[in-house]
């Protein structure tokens, strides 16, 4: 942390100019600040679109995210036990229109950080720690009448329900940034939200480009963070992979000014390590891709930890591109590598991470008396790693004695139907990153039963539920801070021994690349994204 970083940011040698062109084929999903909690929307938004009470920079000499302020003078004035946090706001910012932005525009963004309704894929961090955020659904619903943010002139008062000692890093999202109220009709503003940072929407077609000029009323002098060199970023996000790597191992014409935030194909790895080291930037991810069972549907640990022996690992991570010992570790631990305190541990007798064993699969689904035992996952069938994934899945699960099912889907749909508690299916394959680095961040999220409503699952893909988890988590937030890391591993090592809700299937890694007139693309480690803020051309 560094509460005293102040703007402007200025970069040596770096020239204004040029346009950026941004290739992926990940799709891209809701732009509502409210919403956006994916690694591709949430940066995205908070490198070059909008500003929220705290922000990261990169540091060079370290290749640390550091949490500094953003539209807040510093990082956060908490009360004794945590449950009340005071930001001051500086002056100065504005928003894309020239009017200002208030403290009252804050506290209506924050308001609509409570609707689980309609933003239902977003952070639920204010429905856990703030006051009364277990019943008050946001404005839409609730009306703005909420005791839990006040303000006076130009400071907010954040009161929590629980300590809530990680507010500064709950406060770096763009849910916790400024909304106009009144200029916010979800349906709308999710195609075109407001920009108080540096670049704004210029045009917008959801899931497939975005197109971000210059916001003429952005002053860098009160950023702390961030940098606006490039005139413009023109994104595709439909562009195949093996496209991508192809445009990037040319590197001509456009290609130069051109970036991915997609992780080079394992068949092109090598000769991008090769032949174009200086374009190939790796790093670190703080992220769990895993296999989540629905918790109502597979009652049987045995059918559980069948699927984990079952599951092809590294013929399904070859098939989706990914690269072993790069964008590919194996594990078991929820929690990735990187969190306080955290050790390995082995919830699965006699299983060496990232291997397959089909006959021990077989042998724990006869002794269940569960042979033939029906699988249903989704796959996006307009995406090509994702169908060859699914492929090895279906041959592996059936050689162990399952009845695979995979129900097809689209990357436009796949996450609104996986999250639909009714779905049709009783596997969902998700992946979860860390919020920040703390425990804090993954069990009342992923692992929380009060995550769940009639709503939707919130971002407990398992559908898990067990009481003796909920009351651990709700002990462990009232720790003190420099106990909470060890009691988060414990919780870990238990809830896979006892219930095995989950099973890893890998944490993940980086291997962008960049065009040879790209200059200042590092990796986010908080997203495992590329420092959006330091990029320009030369």
């Amino acid at each position: 942390m560094n509460p005293d970083a102040k703007g402007p940011v200025e970069i040596e040698g770096a020239k204004e100019g040029g346009t950026v062109t941004v290739l992926s084929f990940s799709g891209l999903n809701s732009m509502d600040p409210t919403e956006a909690y994916y690694v591709n929307t949430a940066s995205i938004l908070s490198g070059l679109v909008t500003r929220s009470l705290t922000q990261y920079v990169y540091d060079e000499e370290s290749g640390d995210m550091v949490l500094v302020p953003d539209l807040a003078t510093d990082l956060g004035t908490p009360n004794e036990d945590f449950t009340e946090w005071k930001f001051t706001l500086r002056e100065g910012i504005k928003w894309e229109d020239g009017t200002d932005v208030t403290a009252e525009d804050v506290r209506y963004g924050i308001l609509r950080s409570f609707d689980r309704t309609s933003f239902p894929e977003g952070a639920a961090y204010s429905n856990d720690y703030f006051l009364d955020g277990d019943k008050y659904k946001g404005p839409y619903k609730s009306g703005t009448e909420y005791a839990g943010v006040e303000v006076e002139g130009n400071t907010l008062t954040l009161k929590m329900n629980k300590p809530f000692p990680d507010m500064p890093y709950w406060g770096a999202f763009p849910a916790i940034g400024p909304i106009p109220e009144g200029k916010d009709d979800p349906d709308k503003y999710r195609l075109h939200p407001m920009a108080t940072g540096p670049y704004m929407f210029d045009e917008y077609t959801p899931e497939k480009s975005l197109t971000l000029v210059r916001n003429p009323h952005w002053d860098p002098a009160t950023d702390p963070g961030r940098t606006a060199y490039p005139d413009k970023y023109v994104m595709d996000f439909q562009t195949d992979n093996t496209k991508i790597d192809q445009i990037m191992l040319n590197d001509q014409g456009e290609a130069q000014t051109t970036l991915t935030f997609d992780d080079v194909l394992a068949e092109n790895f090598r000769t991008f390590q090769n032949d174009h080291e200086d374009r190939l930037v790796l790093g670190g991810q703080p992220c769990t891709s895993y296999w989540a069972p629905d918790y109502r549907k597979i009652t049987d640990i045995k059918v559980r930890q069948a699927l984990a022996y079952a599951y092809p690992y590294k013929d399904a991570a070859l098939a989706a591109g990914l690269i072993e010992n790069v964008t590919r570790i194996w594990g078991t631990n929820l929690m990735p590598p990187g969190i306080p305190e955290r050790a390995e541990f082995n919830p699965l007798p006699d299983h060496e991470p990232g291997t397959t064993d089909t006959a021990k699969a077989k042998a724990l689904l006869e002794e269940a008396g569960e042979t033939g035992y029906e699988i249903k996952w989704l796959f996006a069938n307009d995406d090509p790693s994702s169908v060859k994934a699914k492929d090895v899945q279906v041959r592996a699960l059936k050689e162990a004695g399952f009845s695979p099912k995979p129900v097809a889907s689209t990357i436009a749909d796949l996450s609104t139907v996986r999250a639909d508690p009714d779905a049709d299916i009783n596997v969902r394959s998700a992946g979860w990153c860390s919020d920040w680095p703390s425990g804090g961040s993954w069990f009342p999220p992923v692992m929380q039963s009060t995550n769940l409503d009639e709503e939707g699952l919130g971002s407990n893909y398992a559908v898990f539920s067990e009481p003796e988890v909920d009351q651990k988590i709700d002990e462990i937030l009232t720790m003190p801070t420099e106990d909470q890391p060890a009691a988060w591993n414990e919780l870990d090592k238990m809830i896979q021994e006892k219930y095995f809700p989950l099973f890893v299937i890998g944490y993940g890694g980086v291997a962008q690349t960049h065009g040879s007139a790209i200059n200042g693309h590092n990796i986010d480690a908080t997203f495992g994204m590329p420092t959006w803020k330091d990029i320009w051309v030369s």
